[in-house]
């Protein structure tokens, strides 16, 4: 296998950026397929085709056989796999740290939280991590299923007629297929699971009630303009309460002066 500590390496950044489920994925990818991958499985399949025999003598037969029964290698399969599933990640990464950059340079923070356009693109690198591992799953399946049977018998071109081939290990290979299998399944579930912790707090976020503002921002701006509709209703009152003083005084004076028979009116 090849080196995978450049992959590694970039994957740290990934944990520094998700949540506590995505670092439990980021665990299952590391031990259960990258470290399994590398020591184990590469022992098991190493000597796939050199052990792969047909009884028949004919020139090319076990080679046009075995392409049949194998399309392509189980190892190379799940390092495709590997690296599809986790470019999600890689691409979230990318963005994430450039995110984060940006946010330092315009509001000097030191940290970046799940929210916004940041939430947005790390659902979707689980959504696409989801959809990869599903295709690779059902590819693994009919390709050649999840069981390799220890017998294979095949009729293609040049072979005269339809020969035995065998295949050498084919329990502990069928082992190691179901366990793939299942890191797979294990994967699924991760996603799904968060997918549905982050909806579930993205709907709590939606419907909590807002604490009440008092100090600064909008609170502030709150109390500035009740203090301001206060003043003028108290305004716009005083000046009814006045005016409706000066009518009833008008009146009083009115009524004095036809009691003194117009002595005031006929002395100015």
């Amino acid at each position: 296998m090849g080196d995978w500590s450049f992959l590694g390496n970039i994957l740290e950044e990934v944990n520094e950026h998700s949540t506590v489920i995505g670092r439990v994925w980021l665990t299952v990818l590391f031990i259960f397929r990258i470290l399994i991958l590398g020591t184990a499985a590469e022992f098991v399949w190493g000597d796939e085709q050199s052990d792969y025999v047909c009884n028949t003598q004919q020139p090319g037969c076990e080679n046009v056989c075995y392409d049949e029964a194998f399309p392509i290698s189980h190892i190379r399969l799940w390092v495709l796999q590997i690296i599809f599933v986790s470019t999600p990640s890689l691409v979230y990464v990318g963005h994430a740290v450039h995110y984060v950059h940006m946010e330092e340079k315009r509001k000097e923070r030191e940290e970046a939280e799940l929210e916004g356009t940041l939430l947005r693109t790390y659902i979707c690198h689980i959504i696409f991590k989801t959809l990869f591992e599903v295709g690779f799953v059902v590819g693994q399946y009919f390709l050649y299923g999840f069981r390799i049977l220890p017998l294979y018998q095949c009729s293609r071109w040049p072979c005269p007629n339809t020969v035995d081939c065998f295949v050498s290990r084919p329990t502990e290979k069928t082992v190691f297929i179901i366990f793939m299998l299942a890191v797979a399944c294990v994967s699924l579930f991760l996603n799904f699971v968060e997918i549905s912790h982050l909806g579930l707090k993205k709907i709590r976020f939606v419907f909590r009630k807002p604490p009440p503002q008092t100090q600064g921002g909008q609170g502030s701006e709150g109390q500035n303009k009740l203090v301001f509709y206060k003043t003028a209703f108290f305004v716009l009152f005083l000046s009814i309460y006045l005016k409706g003083n000066k009518k009833k005084k008008g009146y009083f004076q009115q009524d004095l002066y036809r009691t003194r028979g117009g002595y005031y009116l006929t002395k100015m």
